[in-house]
């Protein structure tokens, strides 16, 4: 079948690329070979895309204010009927499904939505099936392909949301950020990729740390909040106080904090150890890709015992423990600390289960397909 012209309906594709959405809707772009892809970007030129990648600036900034989503509208309305396929790559609310269908849904062709979470916590089957409009649906996990099909849906796909391999891959720890972070080799670093507002996890991470560094006042550890500051949110309000609580505790010394980096596979490989011990995944995607990339640069992970979780652990790849216990956090980060050979073996392992599960050259392979198919 002849190659389709495919849009990408995303937030704007644009640096830094520390965003998991936008680094996978990019990656998927620029891996996309049989069919030509259209992406919303910034006047920001980007250089490295292949030559069946067109590059439409319809933002006029990288922050998707309520300015910036009236552009995105717009420029969906101007560009509607000149695609095959419209691919959309962002969690639907009641107020974007109905300004999408208002002003700008598609006039000729096929359209896909890509959910990433289906925010059960908020919608129920009635009002998924009124924000699920499109002609084929792509969930994330195997949970949301059930919970759809249970309730109705017929035209769902589970396709696990790739990462590159090439990039994000095992690596020495880098001398200029450890420079950058104040590290040494004789720390033991532990990160946390998450969220300083959500996710439930930093008041808990705070107080542990402050109880640990007590505990233990003369250990290397240094631990790294690799967290953006997200605007319109609390994240600033969240880290002011927690950097409040460390520098009482004497332990601010302890601690770094990223808010941007660029380099995330420089990051994640600074790390010995990755914890992920959050309460809940609220409005977030069904697999956080931090934890994939994570696993995807060899890191033995420390995971929380949400049950979404399921799908991508189990103790050949990483540990779990009790949400929001303290006690084991320490217990099992204590035994990772103590055990290299055990930490390597998790790493090792976690490479390969997103060798075989979370490849983009196969995440591309059925998106391709699915194009095709449509």
């Amino acid at each position: 079948m002849s190659s389709k012209k495919i849009l990408l309906a995303t937030r704007p594709l644009v640096p830094p690329w520390d965003e998991a959405s936008k680094n996978f809707a990019y990656f998927l772009a620029k891996s996309v070979t049989k069919h030509h892809m259209s992406i919303l970007t910034t006047p920001t030129w980007l250089s490295d895309l292949p030559a069946n990648v067109t590059q439409i600036p319809c933002y006029a900034k990288d922050e998707l204010d309520f300015s910036e989503k009236l552009r995105l509208l717009a420029s969906l309305r101007k560009l509607r009927g000149k695609y095959d396929i419209t691919h959309y790559l962002f969690t639907p609310t009641r107020k974007n499904t109905s300004l999408i269908n208002f002003f700008s849904r598609p006039t000729r062709g096929k359209t896909i939505q890509t959910v990433a979470t289906l925010r059960e916590d908020i919608y129920g089957p009635k009002q998924l099936k009124q924000l699920l409009f499109a002609h084929h649906i792509v969930v994330y996990s195997d949970y949301s392909r059930n919970r759809l099909k249970h309730i109705g849906f017929h035209n769902v796909s589970r396709i696990y949301p790739g990462v590159d391999l090439d990039f994000y891959h095992p690596q020495v720890k880098d001398s200029e950020a450890m420079a950058f972070f104040k590290l040494s080799s004789e720390d033991f670093v532990v990160m946390y990729p998450g969220e300083y507002a959500r996710l439930g996890a930093t008041d808990m991470l705070a107080s542990w740390l402050i109880d640990y560094f007590q505990k233990y006042p003369d250990s290397n550890m240094k631990f790294i909040f690799a967290c953006r500051v997200k605007k319109h949110e609390d994240d600033q309000q969240k880290k002011s106080e927690i950097v409040k609580r460390f520098k009482e505790a004497g332990i601010l010394d302890r601690v770094r904090f990223t808010d941007t980096y660029a380099d995330m596979p420089k990051l994640y490989n600074l790390a010995d150890v990755v914890v992920f011990p959050v309460n809940d995944m609220r409005g977030k995607f069904d697999v956080p890709l931090v934890i994939i990339e994570a696993y995807a640069c060899g890191k033995p992970v420390i995971l929380s015992d949400l049950p979404i979780f399921a799908e991508f652990s189990n103790p050949e790849i990483c540990v779990t423990v009790a949400r929001g216990s303290m006690e084991e956090l320490s217990k099992k980060l204590a035994y990772l600390k103590d055990n290299r050979a055990i930490r390597e073996s998790l790493g090792q392992n976690a490479r390969a289960f997103v060798e075989q599960n979370f490849n983009l050259k196969d995440t591309v392979r059925e998106y391709e397909n699915l194009y095709t198919e449509l």
